[in-house]
């Protein structure tokens, strides 16, 4: 099921609807920038190979198993998502800034801020890297989950969010970009006016 929600997700086109393409499609959780990433591809946009595999979905709907939307207000939303009261599939995004293991914590570690139960295998590799004090092995353990929760569908990554920004004629340095991936202009110190 996992796998064909994935399939049947249109990211370039989301990407060109919400931020004029400005959002780079991918696989991973955390950007590719962040240490200790794995770059995955994101899966391919495949609508006949997704039917095919909800030939399942139809059975499960036969059972009263279906999906609805349901639109919520943005505080409404927050305030649900942290209270871990959604159910079903939801559209979600994470600003956390760090390195891989942030990003998998928060989502995928049982436990974790925005994890819906869990996995023990992937729970006990994340302790085995966050003991780690050789890098290398630590990058290792880390692809290693990365590649699991890839592998499983755990989580469907439509795209590193970057939204379109317009920077009037009075600015010299509008800070985008300057702490890469960081979309925001910041730091703000750094956020410059051409001088008249």
């Amino acid at each position: 099921m996992r796998l064909a929600a994935s399939l049947a997700i249109d990211r370039r086109s989301i990407s060109e609807a919400e931020t004029v393409g400005a959002s780079i499609p991918t696989g991973n959780i955390a950007p590719r920038e962040f240490d200790f990433v794995l770059p995955l591809e994101p899966h391919p946009y495949e609508p006949a190979r997704a039917r095919q595999l909800l030939m399942v979905a139809n059975y499960l709907g036969a059972i009263g198993i279906k999906l609805k939307v349901r639109t919520m207000e943005r505080a409404a939303f927050i305030a649900a998502r942290a209270a871990k009261q959604l159910r079903g599939v939801c559209i979600c995004g994470t600003g956390r800034y760090g390195n891989a293991a942030v990003r998998i914590e928060e989502t995928v570690i049982t436990g974790g801020t925005f994890a819906y139960g869990g996995y023990p295998d992937l729970d006990d590799l994340f302790k085995q890297q966050d003991a780690e004090t050789d890098r290398g092995k630590r990058e290792a353990i880390l692809h290693k989950i990365q590649r699991m929760m890839h592998e499983r569908v755990v989580v469907a990554p439509l795209f590193l969010y970057i939204w379109p920004s317009g920077i009037g004629p009075r600015v010299e340095e509008p800070g985008l970009m300057l702490i890469n991936p960081y979309p925001w202009s910041a730091p703000y110190e750094d956020v410059r006016l051409k001088r008249p």
